[in-house]
């Protein structure tokens, strides 16, 4: 499912050669499959040698290395429960159908999300968070909301966090950074004017940036150290961010939760927390 949605996401920045070869594979996996290079090459008029030099592009040893990944893209191809439809939601839809087309492409984004990002990724960006004197979120619009919630989690954790919906506080608060700090910057598009300029600054700086952005080529996550991606299907008309925010989500309680795992006296800060709030519910 991965490969083949990293295929979907960079074939508009491939190379003449190498977009015939992706377009082939994803209009048929099942034909790539049972192709050989050689024969793939023939499918796509292609030459024997671009075939192998585009696995390897995208990470691979060879060519069968690449069968294997959309392959086993294929086995894990995600199908909505019954009953949940997935697709676009249009105006005559009735409520329930509605409401089954939401359920269906907010599971579907939090599952693609989770399959796009390996293990040894989230493992790198546990290791800077972690280590980092101080950290700092960055985002607007839908993404300052979850970069709001994100460090209310953090500061549970008894983590200094900087974070402000204002963008102008933003980039002041990236311009103090150094070595020793983290900046997280979350952008759908990864594209966004005011995130790009701060996450600019912050990295100036010396600060370690871990970038959220689609899994489409964008400059954000050109720039970053290390990138986590949300994969949503937002890409048509829409009235508001609604996948692209629950995959952050989902991406940044997972981010909580391992770290809560990692951080020593993780619950010693939580339980501060749990019995500081309990004078605010008598």
């Amino acid at each position: 499912m991965s490969i083949l949605k990293i295929l979907d996401a960079q074939l508009e920045s491939m190379t003449q050669a190498d977009r015939q070869i992706a377009q082939f594979i994803l209009d048929d996996p099942e034909r790539m499959l049972s192709l050989s290079s050689a024969a793939l090459a023939e499918a796509t008029g292609r030459s024997q040698s671009s075939v192998v030099k585009f696995s390897q592009k995208l990470g691979y040893a060879g060519y069968q290395q690449l069968k294997l990944d959309v392959n086993k893209a294929k086995a894990q191809e995600f199908h909505a429960p019954a009953g949940v439809i997935h697709g676009s939601i249009d105006a005559s839809d009735s409520y329930l159908t509605i409401l089954q087309k939401l359920i269906g492409s907010k599971l579907l984004s939090m599952r693609e999300t989770s399959a796009v990002n390996t293990e040894a990724t989230i493992d790198s960006a546990i290791d800077v968070l972690v280590k980092a004197r101080r950290i700092q979120l960055a985002g607007v619009g839908a993404s300052s909301l979850v970069a709001r919630d994100f460090s209310y989690k953090l500061l549970k954790l008894g983590r200094t966090v900087l974070v402000d919906s204002d963008s102008h506080i933003q980039i002041s608060n990236a311009s103090v950074l150094n070595s020793e700090d983290l900046i997280i910057a979350l952008s759908h598009s990864g594209r966004s004017v005011e995130t790009l300029r701060i996450a600019e600054l912050a990295k100036a700086r010396g600060a370690t940036l871990l970038s959220i952005t689609g899994l489409h080529s964008n400059p954000l996550a050109e720039l970053a150290d290390i990138r986590l991606y949300t994969v949503a299907d937002e890409e048509r008309v829409r009235s508001s961010a609604i996948t692209s925010r629950d995959a952050q989500l989902m991406l940044t309680d997972m981010l909580f939760i391992l770290l809560l795992r990692r951080q020593s006296d993780a619950y010693d800060f939580i339980h501060r927390s749990e019995m500081a709030v309990t004078v605010l519910k008598a």
